[in-house]
């Protein structure tokens, strides 16, 4: 299904290259921001699924760790701040993603495998499963694990108590 809009080839790449563009920023901020912190890593760039992705790697996971939080938390608030300072520079807002030490790579598959499960066992029990309160990040690959067991699932309650309900067929 389509919104009645065409995409030329031209507005694809520009799409690209303002994504590039995202990620060369955050990398930028980010290398600042390890320089300032004293911590070893290095930033990979990439696009994924109209968004820029910035992931910062390192061979010292304890260094990271203290770049992930506990849940994630620091994490977040990295991303937030990352995205503040493209903003800045690009005036648009941005979407872009933040992984550090493959946290949020790994938390993908475990939520994957969560919404999966949770459709599994909607199928059996034809009863709807409520999960338990996530970020908009969580919801949102669970989401999208449910809809690939062929199942719909919607987000309920208020932030940050907000919580996916997967629904039978």
């Amino acid at each position: 299904m389509t919104d009645g809009t065409i995409t030329t080839a031209a507005e694809g790449s520009d799409t690209l290259s303002r994504l590039e563009q995202e990620g060369e920023i955050a990398a930028d901020y980010l290398e600042g921001l390890l320089d300032i912190a004293d911590l070893d890593g290095d930033i990979d760039m990439d696009v994924e699924a109209d968004r820029a992705a910035v992931s910062i790697i390192s061979d010292s996971a304890r260094d990271l760790q203290k770049l992930v939080g506990r849940d994630g938390e620091v994490l977040e608030a990295l991303q937030e701040l990352t995205r503040l300072a493209v903003h800045r520079e690009t005036g648009d807002r941005s979407r872009l993603m933040l992984d550090i030490g493959g946290f949020r790579a790994k938390k993908r598959e475990v939520l994957a495998a969560l919404g999966a499960k949770a459709a599994d066992e909607v199928k059996s029990s034809g009863e709807p499963v409520k999960l338990e309160p996530m970020t908009p990040f969580e919801r949102k690959v669970v989401h999208d694990a449910v809809a690939a067991a062929g199942l719909r699932s919607e987000s309920e309650g208020e932030e940050p108590q907000r919580f996916v309900v997967v629904l039978p067929a």
